[in-house]
C-alpha cells in the first residue's frame, strides 16, 4: 500500500516539477505584431526549448519512478 501512495505522490510531484518551467516564465508584454495596429500577447520569438527532454529529464525520471512503483507496488 505504501508503494502505491509513494508512487502517486512521485507522479504528482514530477508533474508539478515539470510545470514549474512553464509557470516560471515571465508573461509577455503586449506589443504590435500585425500591420493593422492591433496588439497581441504572443511572444515575438516563441521557442519551445523549455519543453524539451534535455530540460525536463529530472521531472520525467521522477514520473517514471512513480509509474514503476504504481505498477509493481501492488505485487508486494
Amino acid at each position: 500500500m505504501w508503494a502505491i501512495l509513494i508512487g502517486a505522490a512521485l507522479i504528482i510531484g514530477g508533474l508539478l516539477f515539470l510545470f514549474t518551467s512553464a509557470l516560471r516564465r515571465k508573461p509577455s508584454n503586449p506589443h504590435q505584431m500585425l500591420p493593422q495596429g492591433s496588439t497581441t500577447l504572443e511572444p515575438r520569438r516563441q521557442g519551445l526549448r523549455f519543453l524539451g527532454i534535455s530540460q525536463n529529464w529530472p521531472a520525467l525520471a521522477v514520473i517514471a519512478i512513480g509509474v514503476l512503483l504504481l505498477a509493481f507496488g501492488g505485487y508486494s
